[in-house]
């Protein structure tokens, strides 16, 4: 998939992740992370344990997609399926953008084909957490349909300072949209 929704993005593609994508997927994440805004970890685990990662999503055939430019990781959007069997409807999205390709609408085509993977894959609901001065990030979930739920009290603590987050959800309905 190309986007094409402004010339910001062009020759940016949108594709599942691959193998060949693990450094390059790594090095966005611990620029994601070290920025302390978004993110819940503040670095990229060691780059061991995001192949593991990577690999166990493939093969549990989760969504991942990755949005890529001149062979490089910009942003990516996932979703890991509840491991345990009377939550295996849900999953849990996480994501995320470097900040040169913020604001393009980068993360509206990731999070609506990595959703749509969802629904095809068997989910009937997706959740995520996103801390609550995240205006941004909120406004992109509610656009694709996703509904506060409630506030996480003192969610994290990046460098002192406790952040409250908002839980949010979708729930694909029967008509095959979100």
């Amino acid at each position: 998939m190309d986007i094409v929704a402004s010339s910001d993005t062009a020759g940016i593609r949108i594709a599942p992740i691959a193998a060949a994508h693990i450094d390059s997927f790594h090095r966005a994440l611990d620029v994601v992370a070290r920025e302390k805004k978004y993110l819940s970890m503040l670095e990229a685990t060691p780059l061991p344990e995001t192949r593991a990662f990577v690999m166990g999503m493939i093969a549990k055939g989760n969504p991942q997609f990755v949005a890529i430019a001149q062979d490089e990781v910009v942003g990516w959007c996932d979703i890991s399926r509840h491991f345990f069997p009377s939550h295996a409807h849900r999953g849990k999205l996480g994501m995320g953008i470097l900040p040169a390709y913020r604001g393009k609408g980068l993360g509206r085509a990731l999070i609506e084909t990595t959703l749509k993977a969802a629904r095809e894959a068997g989910f009937m609901r997706v959740e995520l957490d996103v801390y609550e001065d995240n205006n941004r990030a909120i406004a992109l979930y509610e656009k694709v349909g996703f509904a506060s739920e409630g506030i996480v009290r003192c969610a994290a603590r990046i460098d002192g300072r406790y952040i409250d987050a908002v839980s949010m959800a979708l729930l694909f309905d029967d008509s095959g949209s979100a």
